[in-house]
């Protein structure tokens, strides 16, 4: 038996280890009525079903401060009513692991609100510092829910079919959903249990969960755009540990801004899904040249064309809510810039218009559950020499340095006379720089902190020059396809304006951009 640890005379006891909270791990999938029924009588759910299954009706009520301070700390508190049964329930999302939530439940003797029942120490603030008395009901679900147990990929899975609505005052939002709960096994067994229902009826990944969708009803709040979170590595991980990590960290940054992209909640939406992508592509690129495992091809080709397909949205969002105004801002105001605004509009609508049809793709569903397949079965691992084994499991800090040293020297290498490089090879440049950046920031807690955030200084205020060029030329793109349609003299007038003052900028960056060119060129690599 392992001893235990007993702390001497004088000396503090160790730590007890924390206890962790009872955790949710779930996979919800948005279907269609009719894909619902197929789905729920299909030949695959009866062939791994444990049980018979049962029908439940489900009434919840979610309630929260009149200032919304549960919602606001990521917590949701309902009490739900099943036949004569009452449980109320905590859930707290915020795990970093885009299908997991803490949760917490207690039977109530009736409907009535109870906090004094729940564990409110291990819960914590803001939830131990509230009476039920200061609650009241913000919105409410009515759900019929079909469930059944199901043997697959090794796991056991409660697998939910919902049907019903949410509500709130007078609004309400139609619910029809699959539910897919993790009750033992691997968590990768969800995705591909989600893929298998794919093959028999569409679907797409519902990443809200019922508590979000209330209080986006209830307040009339569109999801918020998903920023990329630090990648939670360190020293003592091995490459196969930092691998999992950093793709685990753009999956869930790619699922966050699902909602957000198809609710259209702005262009900063479409922004940080494109980052996401990119940051994937970056993350395969360096893997690659590591790990060269069959098994991410259809990953980063499927990366592309997603990224290709928001390409436009980000550009004509850019162009119209930023590109104009500044320049306008800037002493151009008298130009008439505002029918450039009015020209693009049908083009924006037009480029959304087919982001909707690819996140409503199958193929797009098959992309971000097979990446989530792939990351919780570690699937780069498949068909790999022993040597290539050997590589993953040395020291992450090894595996950082020589990536970064790959990706530095391919971006030096394409800014070799820099003066000399034309339009093309310095947006190739850009993008060499880009991909640096992304893996830096990977890396970045393996490393000292201060010459790292030196080095990305100067690569930032480089990338941001490079910039200018880019968006200069994008931008002329964007108006030869407005000159494009029935064009009048304003239109024109306007276009030459925007024109001549971006070809005014680059010559202004471009004495600039050699410097900052300069001194990254003799930036220290932090990792060397």
């Amino acid at each position: 038996m392992p001893s235990e640890e007993v702390a001497k005379p004088g000396q503090a006891s160790p730590p007890a280890p924390q206890k962790q909270p009872p955790r949710e791990i779930e996979l919800k999938l948005a279907v269609s009525p009719e894909a619902l029924e197929i789905l729920r009588g299909s030949e695959l759910v009866a062939r791994h079903a444990r049980n018979r299954g049962l029908t439940r009706r489900l009434d919840a009520v979610y309630y929260d401060t009149p200032d919304r301070l549960l919602d606001r700390n990521g917590l949701a508190l309902r009490v739900r009513r099943s036949g004569k049964r009452h449980v109320q329930t905590v859930k707290r999302s915020g795990s970093g692991d885009p299908l997991a939530r803490d949760e917490w439940e207690v039977a109530l003797p009736d409907g009535s609100l109870d906090l004094a029942l729940l564990p409110l120490a291990e819960i914590g603030e803001p939830l131990a510092g509230l009476s039920s008395g200061q609650l009241a009901p913000v919105f409410a679900t009515r759900v019929r829910r079909r469930l059944r147990r199901l043997d697959f990929a090794g796991a056991l899975i409660e697998i939910a079919f919902d049907e019903g609505a949410i509500e709130a005052g007078e609004n309400s939002l139609p619910v029809s959903e699959i539910e897919l709960e993790l009750k033992e096994g691997e968590a990768a067994a969800l995705y591909e249990l989600g893929l298998a229902l794919l093959d028999i009826a569409p679907l797409r990944l519902e990443t809200r969960s019922k508590s979000a969708r209330g209080y986006g009803l209830a307040f009339s709040r569109p999801p918020r755009a998903v920023k990329a979170k630090p990648i939670e590595i360190g020293a003592h991980d091995n490459a196969d540990a930092a691998i999992a990590a950093i793709l685990g960290g753009i999956h869930g940054q790619l699922l966050g801004n699902l909602a957000p992209v198809a609710l259209r909640s702005g262009p900063e939406s479409v922004h940080q899904m494109r980052v996401s992508l990119r940051r994937l592509r970056s993350a395969l690129s360096v893997l690659k040249g590591e790990v060269a495992s069959p098994a991410l091809v259809p990953i980063a080709q499927e990366a592309k064309r997603f990224g290709q397909v928001l390409g436009p949205a980000r550009n004509w969002d850019v162009f119209i809510t930023q590109t104009v105004p500044d320049i306008e801002a800037a002493g151009l105001d008298d130009a008439g810039l505002a029918v450039l605004r009015t020209a693009a509009e049908p083009f924006q609508a037009a480029s959304y218009a087919a982001v909707q049809d690819c996140l409503g793709d199958p193929r797009t569903s098959r992309f971000l559950l097979s990446l989530g397949a792939l990351i919780q079965r570690r699937g780069w691992r498949n068909g790999l020499a022993s040597e290539t084994m050997a590589v993953l499991a040395g020291p992450a800090a090894d595996f950082a340095a020589r990536a970064l040293a790959r990706v530095h020297r391919k971006a030096l290498k394409g800014g070799r006379g820099f003066g000399r490089l034309d339009a093309g090879a310095r947006h190739e440049l850009r993008l060499a720089l880009k991909k640096l950046r992304y893996t830096a920031e990977f890396f970045l807690p393996l490393f000292d902190g201060a010459p790292a955030r030196k080095y990305l200084a100067r690569l930032a205020r480089l990338q941001e020059a490079l910039g200018l060029a880019n968006d200069a030329a994008t931008t002329q793109h964007l108006l030869a396809e407005l000159r494009g349609g029935t064009a009048g003299a304003e239109l024109h007038f306007a276009a030459g304006a925007v024109h001549g003052w971006q070809c005014r900028q680059a010559v202004e960056a471009g004495r600039e951009l050699k410097v900052r060119w300069r001194k990254f060129e003799g930036a220290t690599p932090f990792w060397s």
